[in-house]
């Protein structure tokens, strides 16, 4: 059987990219997977080279879709990629933190919307992964906050008049609060993991964003609310 749909996650390796390739393949779609490493799971791989320049990783991941694609068009390209450090301004690893998490957040959005400018068919879909915290002040998180607010910046830029996305297309920020991951569970064993949002609730959002069903507005940013064990969408 054909694949029903065509999809790029950035980030596939992670715990809610691995969630997002399992629940595309399960559906049928064809799934690529952008990371630093391979997931097994996705029909293709692309893997970015952590020390080159944001320029050449651009370069880099733009021509392997294209290799891949061919003539083909994608349906969404969904960015998870991603991390988190703390640190306020008096921090010795302030410039660290913050380089750190420019690069795992605007670098990989940056990117996943160039691809998506090239390679996504029109009223296709482009998920960035923005933070609920980073709509006000994170004096003590100085860089994720900084980095963060610039993805929501990217969103509404990218779902703006001649951005240069293809006509008709989504952008849309996803922010949870607490995704409920095996690392966040480890980290936090005492938390309230009533109020933490499922992997696979996201996965199933984004799967019926990609369908045409229960799409935000353009520009959107998503904020997840969970609330004992039920998720809540707030558009901001």
């Amino acid at each position: 059987m054909s694949a029903l749909g065509r999809v790029l996650i950035y980030g596939g390796r992670g715990a809610l990219g691995a969630s997002c390739v399992a629940h595309f393949k399960a559906n049928n779609w064809w799934v690529g997977s952008i990371d630093l490493a391979n997931n097994d799971q996705a029909d293709a791989n692309i893997l970015v080279q952590p020390a080159d320049s944001w320029n050449d990783q651009e370069s880099s991941v733009v021509k392997a879709v294209g290799d891949l694609l061919g003539s083909e068009k994608l349906d969404a390209v969904i960015c998870v990629a991603g991390g988190w450090a703390g640190g306020n301004a008096a921090s010795a690893d302030l410039i660290k933190n913050s380089d750190m998490m420019w690069k795992q957040s605007v670098w990989s959005s940056v990117i996943a919307a160039s691809v998506a400018t090239k390679f996504l068919k029109d009223g296709g879909v482009l998920t960035l992964p923005g933070a609920k915290p980073a709509l006000g002040p994170t004096p003590g998180m100085v860089g994720y906050g900084m980095a963060k607010a610039a993805v929501h910046q990217l969103t509404k830029s990218l779902a703006g008049d001649k951005s240069g996305m293809p006509a008709n297309s989504l952008v849309v920020a996803t922010l949870p609060v607490t995704l409920d991951t095996p690392m966040n569970r480890k980290f936090m064993p005492k938390a309230d993991t009533t109020t933490w949002t499922p992997l696979e609730y996201v996965a199933e959002m984004f799967f019926k964003w990609c369908k045409g069903e229960s799409r935000p507005p353009n520009g959107s940013l998503v904020t997840l609310v969970t609330k004992n064990s039920e998720t809540e969408l707030v558009f901001d």
